[in-house]
């Protein structure tokens, strides 16, 4: 008798070195069902091997997936990663305090759409550092980015519950997420006027009267440029202390485009994901971390972006190089998402 024989061919990307750009190929990886082996990671490293931050966030991916499997040398320096179903839930993370809780949770903005059941993650760690975007940054850039690609509802939240600065941390943050079965189209071209600043000036341990000198010395500056401005302050009482404070505010304005450059890549990865039609975004100049995020884009999702230089004309404000970025999403739909 005849035997029919099936062959299935299982896809594993091998990254030859492994520290670069380590959280886009897992993030990837999960979302693609790609199984990946990273390898080199530090290996020539007087310390090589994962980072304990690194370790930290892969126990993270560990919680809000169902069935992952996860291998790792004895040195550290060889990472397995196959990727189980995005499940969701109720997780409560102990982030390592090496990086903020930024780090993190700008995984979890990319993940938690595609889950089965609604995210609530609860955080804990360093709230605000100059390493990783502040929770503060993504609350009021990531949150309407995703509202733009249709993730909305009353449970769509990051809601800061205590700050935690290094190096003990303390903090702790609340995200909730509504899953989607897919995301929508967009065009976002149009940048706009600012009409109105609104900020937030914290002060840990130390006197009250610090956050009001940031805010008066903040505004001495930005009412030259436009009245509606207010900065709320945030005092908190703590065993700890950063003195440390970025500002990239007129940085970014004068990058322009539609998306702030820290949430470049998470609004590409919605665009590919996106419904099969054509998606357009305009950005400022491109960073070096989403340059790489588009090579992996590639790579996972074998979808390629049309880049359009975009030169302002003279009666436009001067400011860095935009970017036309277009594609045609490649119809991903949550096959986690519970069907009711």
């Amino acid at each position: 008798k005849c035997a029919n024989i099936f062959i299935f061919v299982l896809y594993c990307y091998t990254f030859k070195c492994g520290c670069n750009c380590f959280r886009q190929r897992l993030v990837l990886s999960t979302l693609s069902g790609k199984r990946v082996k990273i390898r080199n990671i530090r290996s020539k490293d007087d310390n090589p091997g994962l980072r304990d931050f690194e370790a930290s966030f892969i126990r993270l991916l560990d919680k809000v997936t169902n069935g992952t499997r996860i291998e790792i040398n004895q040195t550290g320096t060889v990472l397995f990663y196959q990727p189980g179903l995005l499940y969701g839930g109720s997780v409560e993370h102990e982030c390592n305090v090496q990086r903020s809780i930024g780090y993190y949770l700008e995984a979890l903005l990319m993940l938690a759409p595609f889950m089965k059941t609604p995210l609530r993650a609860v955080l804990k760690g360093v709230t605000n550092d100059p390493t990783d975007p502040s929770v503060d940054l993504l609350k009021v850039t990531a949150i309407p980015l995703m509202k733009k690609f249709g993730i909305d509802g009353d449970g769509l939240e990051i809601k800061v519950l205590k700050r935690g600065m290094a190096p003990a941390g303390g903090g702790e943050v609340l995200f909730t997420c509504p899953v989607r079965r897919s995301m929508k189209p967009v065009h976002l071209t149009e940048p706009g006027k600012i009409k109105r600043i609104r900020g937030t000036a914290f002060s840990v341990r130390v006197s009250p009267q610090m956050a009001n000198r940031i805010v008066d010395s903040a505004r001495s500056i930005l009412n030259k440029f436009i009245p509606d401005i207010y900065i709320y302050t945030d005092h908190m009482k703590g065993p700890c202390f950063d003195p440390t404070d970025s500002n990239l505010y007129f940085s970014s304005l004068f990058q322009g485009g539609c998306v702030d450059s820290t949430n470049q890549s998470l609004s590409l990865l919605y665009m590919t994901l996106g419904q099969q039609d054509v998606s357009k975004t305009l950005l400022g100049p491109l960073s070096p971390y989403t340059v790489e995020f588009l090579r992996h884009i590639r790579d996972f999702f074998q979808i390629m972006f049309k880049i359009e230089q975009q030169k302002p004309g003279e009666d436009e404000q001067k400011g860095g190089e935009k970017v036309l970025m277009t594609c045609v999403g490649a119809g991903y739909s949550n096959i986690n998402k519970t069907i009711k």
